[in-house]
């Protein structure tokens, strides 16, 4: 590790203890703050504040999983006062702190599972849009996943989607899955930068293909390419939210969620059409 590298470790170790401002961070590691923010940035993907923002939105997800006082576990994180949370990090949760922290609670969800040209799938929907496309050939092992991503939302199966609320949305997807112009709209749950990075994988034209590094380049952090592979590892939105198309710098298929043969299918597919 050189010296460059060790002060933008030491800036992330002082953004783990608290909460400097860019002036004071670059002070304290002896760069320029213009400086600090551009390299800080390349190296893990996310400028000082989004990184300290992450971070205190991860202290306060884990202290609402193991099921502390909401009002507590917001000052814990380092917000100084319920309104900051609501008005910054409730999209980031995809839903407010107390229904994260009861495990999806009171959160009303919509799912079905049904057979398309890829086998089936298992959709899922809140009142934003899609929230989950998962494939698999078990039907249990598809509910399963279903009920860990969201163990206390208030859970309705509709078979096959027939209800005027999910019909058309389940056959959105099917229309997708089967290769056919669609519009899905969807509820992505997760951090910003997973966000930025499924926001940038939808922007991939069909029959094309983008490297990690490319999208990492793309969003403006060419050093954050683990942090895009990550987050497309932890896309539950398959095909619509399409980390298929993303493979190796050397064009190499790379890892696929939902195994290499479908992913090499499916890019077959689009460029055919």
């Amino acid at each position: 590790m050189d010296r460059s590298e060790r002060k933008l470790e030491r800036a992330r170790e002082l953004l783990d203890g608290g909460e400097p401002s860019l002036a004071e961070l670059a002070a304290a590691v002896g760069i320029s703050a213009s400086y600090l923010q551009r390299r800080f940035t390349a190296r893990y993907g996310l400028s000082p504040a989004e990184y300290l923002a992450q971070r205190k939105l991860g202290t306060l997800k884990s202290a609402l999983r193991e099921g502390n006082d909401v009002s507590a576990a917001l000052y814990d994180a380092g917000y100084g006062s319920p309104s900051r949370v609501y008005e910054a990090g409730a999209a980031r949760l995809g839903m407010t702190p107390a229904r994260y922290r009861a495990g999806g609670a009171g959160e009303a969800i919509r799912w079905s599972l049904i057979d398309t040209a890829l086998g089936r799938v298992l959709i899922a929907t809140t009142q934003r849009g899609i929230c989950m496309i998962e494939l698999g050939d078990d039907d249990g092992e598809l509910e399963a996943r279903l009920h860990t991503e969201f163990p206390k939302a208030q859970l309705q199966r509709v078979d096959a989607g027939r209800d005027e609320f999910l019909g058309p949305r389940v056959r959105a997807v099917a229309d997708a899955l089967a290769g056919r112009r669609a519009e899905v709209p969807v509820d992505l749950l997760g951090t910003a930068f997973q966000k930025r990075v499924w926001d940038a994988l939808m922007r991939i034209p069909k029959g094309e293909t983008r490297s990690y590094a490319e999208v990492a380049a793309s969003l403006g952090a060419p050093r954050a390419t683990r942090a895009v592979a990550s987050a497309c590892s932890h896309n539950r939105m398959a095909i619509v939210v399409p980390c298929h198309r993303v493979v190796r710098g050397d064009g190499s298929l790379g890892g696929y969620r939902w195994g290499l043969p479908l992913k090499e299918r499916l890019l077959e597919r689009e460029r055919a059409a």
